[in-house]
């Protein structure tokens, strides 16, 4: 962004973000969820910022997997390998912060999920300079395929929750549960806070992904993604 109109503060990027996805709802649907990104120190550090980002999920954006994308509608397609949450319950705002054990509590379901991003090209490099800019851009959300939601998902242990991704069959990366905040649940904490703090929060039926267990890839045209996260199953994501 141009530096005279460029966020200055957190605050100032969250209000551009809040513009950017009313203006994008009208193409896009209505925001059904949200995101945290820079889930892991090292993430952060890469862009210069003390806390993880939130970003917002629009409906005609979310779409149950096995699913398919075309590489031509983005700038630079960018996949992430994440545990979702669909809410049973709301967590209204309120001025103390939930626990891990009340988001928990509230907790519907789980899947493995893939995130949709496009970092429009973005120079990796000065990326520590512009972090307020990927905050304003929605942290770079273009949507979330989810895989079979799992409802007993209590029976498991998802900061252990092994994940593999696959491209065109071959291994490329692994992670755990515990590589997202050192647990997806404290991810989840960490959005309804941030939500609170903001006077707004979590309600029945809100999807939240919750940071990816490896690294992002960048897949093109003819790959098919395949992501295994333990006990909750798989999802699959064909590019063309």
């Amino acid at each position: 962004m141009p530096a005279a109109i460029a966020p200055r503060s957190l605050t100032q990027a969250y209000a551009v973000q809040d513009t950017f996805v009313a203006l994008k709802a009208e193409q896009c649907g209505a925001v059904v969820g949200h995101k945290i990104a820079l889930s892991s120190p090292q993430m952060r550090a890469m862009v210069g910022l003390q806390t993880p980002i939130a970003g917002q999920l629009h409906a005609r954006q979310v779409v149950a997997g096995d699913a398919e994308v075309r590489a031509a509608q983005y700038g630079r397609l960018v996949v992430e390998f994440e545990i979702g949450f669909r809410m049973a319950a709301d967590l209204p705002p309120r001025r103390t912060p939930y626990t891990q054990e009340e988001v928990a509590a509230a907790v519907g379901a789980a899947m493995p999920a893939f995130e949709v991003a496009d970092d429009r090209g973005a120079d990796y490099a000065t990326l520590a300079t512009r972090a307020l800019e990927l905050t304003a851009d929605n942290a770079w959300n273009e949507g979330a395929v989810l895989g079979a939601p799992v409802a007993d998902w209590r029976r498991f242990d998802l900061a252990a929750l092994r994940g593999r991704a696959f491209a065109n069959g071959t291994l490329v990366g692994e992670g755990h549960g515990a590589d997202s905040m050192g647990h997806p649940l404290a991810a989840l904490q960490w959005v309804a806070n941030h939500l609170a703090g903001r006077r707004r929060g979590l309600r029945r039926g809100d999807l939240v992904i919750s940071g990816s267990l490896l690294t992002s890839k960048f897949p093109k045209a003819g790959d098919t993604l395949r992501f295994e996260a333990g006990e909750l199953g798989a999802v699959e994501l064909r590019v063309t």
